[in-house]
């Protein structure tokens, strides 16, 4: 992976349209982007601006929200709900030591199963707040970016050399997450081991930030050094995940990324998961040749490793 000194921006208009030069164009340039940075700005993506101005609303609005009444939608087992503040730690990062839990509280929703799949991890109902046009808007907003998620399915697998169904029937029902994140600032007396997302990369197959502009957003280089990434007006951050590094055979980057929020404001952020369905198993494609080796995994079994890991809620006592 070469070094950056910033993220490129990549115009995604092509998937609406039914041209197949055109989408041949946007899967080549998607294979040079996240070949080399892993990260980038997606514009053209044709997700309503007033739909995403309407997330980040909901969003102020629950964490306005008394923390007792917060509280009364905990986290619970199928990882949805409210997560407090100091109770999420990326116990697992290799890329620093992190022992202090992550500056930052969110609300969690999930894709919405009435009735939970007693074979299908995670599956299950959202928990939703009493606050005024919260469950709509948020779900509006969720709809739209797992209806974009699909379409990008395809330009992936086009980037990689792939027939589009090596990928899509991952993907007939995903397993979705959208996070509403906020970060109180922190200051630099606190040390430089406290983080509102301590180094990590992401687990699943695609990320799509949305963010306010506050700042706090960092990509790392391969030399180790830290690029920020500011908002975009009309854009989303877009990156590759570790299932999705997997799948390409090492080609596309899962690149390392944190928050430090010392802007003296909160910080508002979106970010949405697009991930393969948890009965998945996850190996190179055929069509990804390299010297990189890498075992098949179940995605399920891998999601409950790294959640029972790094989060209070999923913690199991064991004798």
């Amino acid at each position: 992976m070469d070094d950056f000194a910033e993220i490129p921006v990549l115009d995604i208009s092509a998937i609406h349209g039914s041209d197949p030069d055109a989408l041949t164009i946007l899967a080549n340039r998607v294979r040079d982007i996240y070949a080399t940075t892993g990260f980038g700005y997606i514009t053209g993506h044709g997700v309503d601006q007033a739909l995403i101005n309407a997330v980040f609303a909901a969003s102020a609005r629950f964490h306005a929200l008394p923390h007792t009444q917060k509280m009364q939608i905990a986290l619970d087992e199928n990882h949805r709900g409210f997560i407090p503040i100091n109770t999420s730690t990326d116990v697992t990062s290799t890329l620093a030591e992190v022992t202090r839990p992550n500056q930052s509280e969110s609300f969690m929703m999930m894709r919405e199963d009435i009735r939970a799949d007693p074979e299908a991890y995670l599956s299950g109902p959202n928990q939703w707040p009493d606050v005024r046009n919260f469950r709509a808007n948020v779900t509006a907003y969720h709809d739209a970016m797992t209806a974009l998620g699909r379409k990008l399915v395809r330009v992936f697998a086009l980037a990689l050399g792939a027939p589009e169904t090596d990928l899509s029937g991952a993907f007939e029902t995903p397993t979705t997450w959208l996070r509403l994140l906020y970060y109180p600032t922190t200051d630099a007396v606190q040390g430089d081991d406290l983080y509102g997302s301590a180094p990590h990369t992401d687990f699943g197959f695609l990320t799509f930030l949305a963010q306010d502009d506050v700042g706090g957003l960092q990509v790392q280089t391969q030399s180790g050094a830290w690029v920020d990434a500011p908002k975009i007006e009309g854009s989303f951050v877009l990156n590759v995940g570790d299932m999705l590094h997997r799948w390409s055979s090492g080609i596309l980057k899962s690149t390392p990324h944190r928050v430090i929020n010392r802007s003296g404001r909160a910080r508002y952020s979106c970010p949405f998961f697009f991930d393969p369905h948890v009965s998945t198993n996850i190996a190179p494609l055929a069509s990804c040749k390299t010297d990189a080796v890498f075992d098949t995994i179940n995605f399920g079994d891998f999601l409950r490793s790294e959640l029972e890991a790094g989060y209070d809620a999923h913690k199991t006592d064991t004798p």
